[in-house]
């Protein structure tokens, strides 16, 4: 891919999204941590000083894309919820499916879960201000969208709604890090069975948790 100078809004807007789907596509390939502004500049056809007059750093990039697969995500979430769960259930059932629902979506997005992963740890350390600003703004909009439709399927629970949000997107980036185990591991499970007593699925064990969770936040009958 070659770019000629951009001179138009339309033709930085266009060079923009070239950088964010080359970003998207290399995520796809690799993990968060692999993925380097020299090699993202080589993809999309720009020396790195042009990538960097359209993002700060490759954290600012990242951030961009987390905030738009979230986004995503959270409109299928919707659709998943609406068609999984029987709104005249009981609560414990709901919560069941409503964890279930949440476990496998979130597994089948591993490239959103790596990027929860490193969000605090990575992408957060080197970016401006202004970026971040923004960031947390688009955050914090995801996040009552989240909130609302864990309301409108559970709403036994009320104010803890926000904090189950935080702490599945919190447990859905730490859990993935383990998944899946890399060949060392594989290989000292192979080698004595016993050691691989807790070895799981990355949805399984999103579930587990999302389960836990919403037993300990929902009122006692």
């Amino acid at each position: 891919m070659t770019f000629q100078r951009a001179r138009s809004e339309e033709q930085r807007e266009i060079r923009r999204r070239a950088i964010l789907d080359t970003a998207a596509a290399m995520l796809h390939e690799m993990p968060v941590a692999e993925v380097s502004l020299n090699e993202l500049s080589r993809r999309v056809g720009l020396a790195k000083s042009n990538v960097l007059r359209y993002f700060e750093s490759r954290e600012a990039v990242l951030l961009e894309l987390l905030d738009d697969f979230l986004g995503s995500w959270l409109a299928e979430l919707a659709d998943e919820l609406a068609a999984g769960i029987d709104a005249q259930a009981a609560p414990e059932v709901r919560a069941d499916r409503l964890a279930e629902i949440l476990s496998r979506s979130l597994a089948e997005r591993v490239v959103l879960c790596d990027l929860f992963g490193a969000q605090g740890g990575v992408l957060e350390r080197n970016v401006s201000v202004e970026v971040v600003k923004r960031h947390k703004r688009c955050s914090l909009a995801r996040l009552a969208a989240m909130v609302d439709l864990m309301r409108r399927h559970l709403p036994e629970l009320g104010d803890d709604a926000q904090l189950f949000c935080l702490m599945s997107l919190v447990s859905a980036g730490a859990l993935s890090a383990y998944f899946p185990p890399p060949p060392s591991v594989l290989a000292a499970y192979a080698d004595d069975p016993a050691l691989g007593v807790l070895d799981t699925e990355l949805r399984d064990a999103l579930r587990h948790s999302f389960t836990a969770a919403l037993v300990g936040v929902l009122p006692r009958t």
